[in-house]
């Protein structure tokens, strides 16, 4: 028996040992995964960039430098043991409290970057729009001191003067897009948008192309902020065109007058002759005015039947329609000299 005992006694010690090691690993592994899995620690949120060509083990201590990453090592051993230690993606991420170490890798290998994004308003010059993107935060500037028809030969925009060929909307980007980037996107958007709602026109229109709906689109946008009149203003205008009747839309003049204008349209920026102003020109004006929304490039295409000839700002945003002159005189009358017309 003693000799037996002898025999078993060490086998019994890596038993206990194997099963001691056994739950110092697991214990351990827990604990790795607990602080993995625990949030960094972010004063709030942040943003941290990640250079092109940055190793797992620079991200890493730059994350422990700022103090955000209490276990770069562990950080380290996990990505590569998950696979993801040269996936790594530059670019500018932000980083909310709650993220956690595995979390951070997972956004890091998916290149979830920051998102900027900018806004182009229906109604707004070329100008205006350039001058939002080139101002926009993480814009790079790479068409800065060009005239605007150089920018439209650069970019290959469809029409030589570029008023009007953005869409306006809501772009997203990232750092380090630049405003070409922004200005093909708005600009590709607008022709096939346009290219789609040219084919669904309906009836015979005094329009030649789509640039001359373009054109009118954009004096409907400037004409009116109420959707519903769009189609009504639409349809004062193409019947005007049919009749061989000027547009005398008021903001034509006013893009005609560019920085003279000063908020008030006298009888000699009236009388004016400019290539815009369409109290003195015949048809359309050279260009669009403006950038032009969906729905008021619809309207230009598919205008409400009607009678009307002319319309007044009833001092509310919305407007009078009237089929005759007298009509319109009396409306005037009402709405902008304040007579009591019956």
């Amino acid at each position: 028996m003693p000799f037996i005992n002898r025999i078993k006694r060490p086998w019994l010690l890596l038993a206990v040992s194997a099963v001691l090691l056994t739950v110092v690993i697991v214990i351990a592994g827990l604990r790795a995964w607990a602080l993995l899995n625990s949030p960094l620690a972010l004063p709030g949120s942040v943003i941290f960039d990640v250079p092109a060509g940055s190793s797992l083990g620079t991200v890493s201590d730059e994350l422990a430098a700022q103090g955000w990453l209490e276990t770069p090592l562990l950080f380290k051993l996990w990505s590569r043991y998950s696979g993801h230690a040269g996936r790594l993606q530059a670019g500018e991420y932000e980083l909310e409290p709650a993220l956690t170490p595995v979390q951070l890798l997972e956004k890091l290998v998916a290149g979830d970057v920051k998102q900027y994004q900018l806004t182009l308003v229906e109604g707004w010059t070329f100008t205006q729009a350039l001058e939002t993107i080139q101002s926009s935060p993480g814009i790079a500037v790479t068409l800065g001191g060009l005239s605007a028809e150089e920018i439209a030969e650069r970019l290959a925009f469809h029409y030589a003067n570029p008023e009007g060929q953005l869409f306006p909307d809501t772009y997203f980007y990232t750092r380090g897009t630049t405003d070409a980037e922004i200005l093909s996107r708005a600009h590709r958007r607008l022709l096939a948008i346009l290219e789609e709602v040219w084919a669904q026109r309906l009836g015979v229109l005094p329009l030649d192309s789509p640039y001359q709906a373009l054109i009118l689109a954009s004096i409907v946008e400037k004409e009116t902020a109420v959707a519903a009149e769009r189609p009504q203003i639409a349809g004062v205008f193409i019947r005007r065109l049919e009749q061989n009747m000027r547009l005398q839309s008021d903001p034509t003049v006013i893009y005609g007058m560019g920085e003279r204008y000063n908020g008030n349209i006298d009888r000699a920026a009236l009388n004016e002759v400019t290539p815009y102003n369409t109290y003195r020109i015949n048809g359309l004006p050279p260009t669009p005015i403006a950038l032009s929304g969906r729905e008021a490039i619809i309207a230009s295409v598919n205008p409400d039947a009607g009678a009307a000839l002319y319309f007044v700002a009833r001092g509310d945003g919305s407007h009078q329609f009237s089929a005759t002159l007298d009509e319109h005189n009396a409306a005037v009358r009402r709405y902008q000299l304040g007579e009591n017309v019956q």
